[in-house]
Formats: C-alpha cells, structure tokens, sequence
C-alpha cells in the first residue's frame, strides 16, 4: 500500500506541475520501450525492439519537427520492476510514450501509471483480452488470445479433431485460449476431456505431456508464451505423441517463427491459427522480412516483431496527426481509429476499444525453399476481439 500511494503521489505531483505541456514544449520525443531483455521472455523484448529499432531506420527519427528518442528498458518480465520502471521513465525521464510489455502482468502493472500520468500506453506483444480496459490511456497493436484460439475452435471439428485436450499457460492469456476455445469447439460439438494449465515460471511440460497420452484424444490444443513453443514441441515429439495418432494444434506461439527451423521435421503438419506470419505472401511482408533480416544477422520477425513495427507506427502517425504537440490526450485521439496496410495485413485500432481488428490466419507447418515455414491455407477477415462482446 505504502508503495502504490507514494507512485501515486509522485505521479499527481509530475502531472499537477505541468510535466506534460513542458514535453511539449520540447523538441526531443522521447518513446519508453519496456521489455524483457533477459530472462525467460527475452525473445519477445529482442524481437520488438529489432523491429522498433528497423521502423526508425525506414521511417527517420525526426517528426513533425521532434527528434525521436528510443530509451529500452528490461524488465526481465517481472511486474514490479515493469512498474518501477515505468514511474522512473515517466517522472524523471518524461516519456511521451510508454510501450512494449512482454506479458499481461506487467502490462497490468502500468495500468495505473498510465492512467494517473496520462501517458498513451501501447500494448505491443502482451495478449489478455481485458488489457484494454486496465487503462483509457492503452492502445494495442498486438493481438488477443480469443482472436487466435477461436478459429482453431471451428477448424478442428469439422477437420475430424472433435475430442480435444487443452494444454495452457497458468496466466491471463493462457485461461483467454483455453476458455474461448473450449467454448467455440464445444459449441461445434467437439469435447474437451481434460484442461491443464502449467505453471507460468520454470515449467515442466513432462507430467502434463504423458497425462495427455493416457487419455488418446485426437488433439492437444496448445498455448505458451512466445519463446516456450520449442520444449513444448520437443517434448511432444519425444514421447511419441505423434506417431500415437494425437494432433498437435494451437495457437501461433507454438511454432514461432524465430524458432521454427529448430524444431525440425516433427513439426511438418502442425496447424496453427494466428495473426502473422513470416510467410505471408504480400509485397509488404516480403520486403519487411529481407529488411528486418538484413538488419539483424538474417533473424526472422516473428509475430512480436510485427507487433512492434505497427507500434511504432501507431506512435509516428498519431505524432503527425497532433503536429507535434506530444500530449497525452491528443496523441491518444489520434491513435484511435487507425486503418493501415501492415506487414500482417489490414489493421484496424477500434476507436472505442482501442484494442486491434486484424485478419486471423490457419497455417501448416510446411517445408518449403530446404526450411520450415507457417503456410497460411485460410483467412478470417476483420476479427475484433471475441473477449469485448461479453
């Protein structure tokens, strides 16, 4: 308690000395980029800030007559560092931008910050449906558990896959996936004969695995955050589960791009529902994936990237609208109601949920040019998230 009231106070007492018209006045925008840097979700924070860093090379660090200024911050995907960092960047470094946040919890945890400071928040890879509505001041150009798992929920029944388990994260999206796909399938008539959950830090998948091979469903639906999908894979792969008739499908996470050639060929077949991947056929995508490579060693953007490339333009287009001006509540107006090509496809930030309205892909894991891609055989067009009908 004694915490969360000195953040407050130190907060109003940035807000009532007029910390946001000082930003104005300046010529320097400054963006607070948190993200795990380290730490098991470090994949995420490398893969946002290659592609925030890849949109300011493309795009310049000058707009509407501000310098932009970069400051990444790692929080190593712990709540309460993502929060202290936030405070420190608001109140001492005064961002015009909070973005990033690997994960629901820490995203959460800047809610109030956000808030209270009036600070645009853009939600760039962490997946909870009820992030949106932590805070006025947060946008997302991420994507939502329910957008993924719902398709799945259709696609496997009528693809023979009726009597399903459901094998998730213990955390906010983990229970996101798990919900709406078990609704949708269900829905469909499908069944669901077990749901586990694994625990969030250091899991184990082994135990989860072999109950799963014990009960023979004709599918394992899988959700892990960014980075986990490859043990995941291995281990389904060591005990056999595939050649026991057992489908693994799940959301994309499981065969992230960024470690897809890793997994090998016991991934061939796999089927996903997400809202990019590497392999998307458009001439944007294409271009983004030879630049983004070029820049970073030949690494390939995966759905956090993309997340952070429409971020970062989301921040850039909504500074052009306001003419620089960089105020909280006139760079929020003008990040609501975007609509723009992305590398993932047409994008939309809904004006009244601020939360993103994007295409949701079915894709197979295929081998294709000697390496392993997710190659997307069918589209759902316009998916807002199934979490704000509620």
């Amino acid at each position: 308690m004694k915490r969360r009231s000195f953040t407050t106070l130190a907060l109003a007492a940035t807000v009532a000395l007029g910390a946001q018209p000082a930003l104005a006045q300046d010529n320097v925008f400054k963006i607070g980029l948190i993200l795990p840097m380290t730490g098991q979700q470090a994949t995420t924070g490398r893969q946002i800030e290659a592609a925030a860093r890849l949109w300011m090379a493309q795009n310049g660090d000058t707009v509407a007559g501000k310098k932009v200024q970069l400051i990444v911050k790692d929080d190593t995907s712990l709540p309460d560092v993502t929060r202290r960092l936030a405070q420190e960047l608001v109140v001492n470094d005064k961002v015009n931008v909070l973005a990033g946040f690997g994960i629901t919890p820490s995203a959460m945890a800047v809610a109030p910050i956000a808030t209270q400071s009036k600070t645009p928040m853009v939600v760039m890879a962490a997946a909870t449906s009820s992030i949106t509505e932590a805070s006025p001041y947060i946008v997302r150009t991420s994507f939502t558990l329910p957008q993924a798992s719902v398709a799945l929920g259709d696609w496997a029944p009528k693809n023979g896959l009726k009597r399903v388990v459901t094998l998730v994260s213990d955390y906010g999206p983990g229970i996101d996936a798990e919900r709406f796909f078990r609704e949708r399938l269900l829905l469909n008539g499908g069944q669901v004969p077990e749901s586990l959950r694994v625990p969030l830090r250091n899991p184990d998948f082994a135990p989860f695995l072999q109950k799963v091979r014990d009960i023979k469903p004709d599918a394992l639906f899988v959700f892990v955050p960014s980075g986990a999908g490859a043990a995941v894979m291995k281990q389904f792969l060591e005990r056999g589960m595939d050649k026991a008739g057992i489908k693994l499908i799940g959301t994309g996470d499981v065969t992230d791009d960024d470690q897809l050639n890793d997994m090998g060929d016991g991934a061939i077949g796999v089927v996903t529902s997400h809202h990019y991947s590497t392999y998307h056929p458009s001439a944007m995508n294409k271009k983004f994936v030879a630049d983004f490579g070029k820049a970073n060693k030949g690494m390939r953007p995966n759905f956090m990237a993309v997340g952070g490339y429409d971020g970062m333009r989301v921040i850039y287009d909504a500074l052009k609208a306001s003419k620089g001006q960089g105020g909280g509540d006139g760079l929020l107006a003008a990040m609501k109601g975007q609509i723009f090509e992305s590398p993932r496809g047409k994008i939309f930030i809904d004006a009244q949920t601020r939360d993103i309205v994007q295409n949701i892909y079915l894709r197979r894991v295929e081998r294709k040019e000697g390496q392993l891609w997710n190659v997307e055989f069918d589209v759902i067009k316009d998916v807002k998230d199934p979490g704000k009908a509620r």
